[in-house]
């Protein structure tokens, strides 16, 4: 976040300079069942950034003995492929912030998956960002929800979000990159609708104690556009699925 001698003006006569207005989202949109071979995937479209979502389980553990007799184990995997971005994601492997996001994102699932229901077993959820431009982290979360019940996991809710910033001084939802570079503030968070629980909280940068409520109200109200995606995705997933054949 913050200050820089070559700032870009990024609020002109109270709105963004993509147009959008402080609570708008970027274009988003959302494919599931995108890999035959995964018990379940999605495609996240968000803005310019592009991420892909595949879950495998339950199944198998390994190594053998970490496994637990009560429930299934969450394995998460957050990472950026070399290409995503020109920044600093060009080498290949895992760095601190996908170590970081992977263990964060295995959290919110360990919360939301019916995990007592498969004792003795392993979940995979590989999240990979094939284009990034801010905001992947509520984005991959976003989509392996989907891929979730895609592989028709039992979940208590699917779960969603979005990030929200201060940005000029106003705060705005759904930053895109120069917006969280330039901005005074981020902060991302996951969220379920059907039982009002916030998932995943983070913040960077600081923000008042009203702000950070007035945050959480933008946080929870965008996450009913993205939920609606969601949704959609999946209805249009099992209609395919169930089409009688000609």
């Amino acid at each position: 976040m913050g200050s820089s001698a070559n700032k870009p003006q990024l609020i002109v006569d109270g709105k963004r300079i993509s147009g959008r207005g402080p609570m708008d989202l970027r274009n988003l949109k959302i494919t599931a069942g995108v890999l035959k071979k995964a018990n379940g995937s999605a495609m996240i479209e968000w803005g310019n950034n592009r991420v892909l979502a595949a879950v495998y389980g339950p199944r198998e553990v390994f190594p053998k003995h970490t496994t637990d007799p009560r429930k299934a184990l969450i394995h998460a995997r957050y990472v950026m492929a070399p290409f995503s971005s020109a920044e600093e994601h060009g080498r290949s492997g895992p760095n601190r912030r996908s170590i970081e996001i992977s263990k964060v994102a295995k959290h919110v699932f360990e919360n939301n998956v019916l995990v007592n229901q498969f004792p003795k077993t392993m979940i995979n959820i590989d999240m990979e960002v094939l284009q990034s431009d801010g905001g992947t982290r509520v984005a991959a979360i976003t989509a392996a929800s989907v891929a979730l019940v895609d592989a028709g996991i039992p979940v208590r809710d699917l779960v969603q979000g979005v990030s929200i910033g201060k940005v000029d001084g106003m705060q705005v939802a759904d930053l895109d990159k120069n917006e969280d570079n330039y901005g005074e503030s981020d902060m991302p968070a996951i969220v379920s609708l059907r039982t009002g629980e916030i998932l995943l909280y983070q913040m960077d940068g600081k923000l008042t104690r009203p702000e950070v409520d007035n945050a959480l109200s933008m946080i929870f109200e965008g996450a009913k556009k993205v939920r609606e995606k969601q949704v959609e995705a999946l209805r249009a997933k099992y209609e395919t699925d169930v089409a009688p054949q000609e």
